[in-house]
């Protein structure tokens, strides 16, 4: 008997770039499945972590799955200040924050630029798109709350998830970040709604 091997992935995301911000949260490690199953569709994918989610993976991670250097910091080691990371955000067809911890969209909220993530959440023009993942009391409080209200107004501002269901605190509730393949649905139903912007015609 022969093994059947599964079918090559359709490479219908070719063409578009996908930025993705990993904040410091136990659902960063579910973020691998997400850009190995983008690459694998035909998207170019460069990842951003803050200094928070490379306590739970490894940039090295992420640069083999997407074959891209990972975003750090904005100061590099011969630059004071590395001002072309900003750039990165120029090429970028969606913006997919995951997890989307309290803090980042705190920061977001009211447009804090302190590190290399929340900067180039300033700087983008790309449709956004918020997974957040945090403990439950965390998700409820009353100003989180009224920080993702007042981002969901911002256009092209998406939230996906949270779900309810065990979470690393070891209790269930609402707070755990959605699964890989909701978000990867909602990334690729956003960009088949536009044209890369390799391809778009000068306004």
């Amino acid at each position: 008997m022969t093994a059947t091997s599964e079918p090559a992935p359709t490479r219908d995301l070719q063409d578009y770039v996908v930025l993705v911000g990993v904040c410091g949260g136990i659902a960063a490690y579910k973020i691998g499945e997400l850009v190995s199953r983008l690459v694998q569709r035909g998207a170019g994918v460069t990842v951003a972590m803050t200094g928070s989610a490379r306590k739970f993976v490894a940039p090295l991670t992420f640069r083999t799955l997407s074959g891209r250097p990972v975003l750090t910091s904005l100061w590099g080691r011969d630059t004071p200040y590395e001002a072309q990371h900003i750039g990165v955000t120029e090429a970028a067809d969606v913006f997919v924050i995951a997890p989307a911890t309290a803090n980042i969209i705190g920061k977001l909220a009211a447009g804090i630029a302190d590190d290399l993530l929340s900067t180039l959440l300033l700087s983008a023009d790309s449709p956004l798109i918020l997974a957040p993942g945090m403990n439950t009391r965390m998700w409820t409080h009353p100003v989180v709350q009224e920080n993702v209200e007042r981002l969901r107004r911002l256009p092209g501002c998406t939230f996906v998830g949270p779900g309810e269901g065990w979470l690393a605190c070891r209790e269930v509730g609402v707070g755990r970040m959605a699964e890989v393949s909701e978000i990867l649905e909602v990334v690729v139903a956003t960009l088949r709604g536009q044209p890369p912007k390799r391809h778009r015609s000068p306004a």
